[in-house]
């Protein structure tokens, strides 16, 4: 179970392609890499597991 007192550092994914598809991923949280979608900051996050 990932540690939830963390606070998420979000950064633009180098896998946004610069217009409406731009997702912003956390990779500081203990395995997992949470992801959430740059327009809406305060939507639902999609924790995934880390490939790790």
């Amino acid at each position: 179970m990932p540690d939830l007192t963390l606070t998420p550092a979000w950064r633009k994914s180098t896998l946004s392609d610069g217009g409406n598809g731009c997702v912003e991923v956390a990779t500081n949280l203990p395995g997992v890499v949470a992801v959430r979608d740059s327009k809406d900051p305060s939507g639902p996050v999609r924790p995934r597991q880390a490939p790790y």
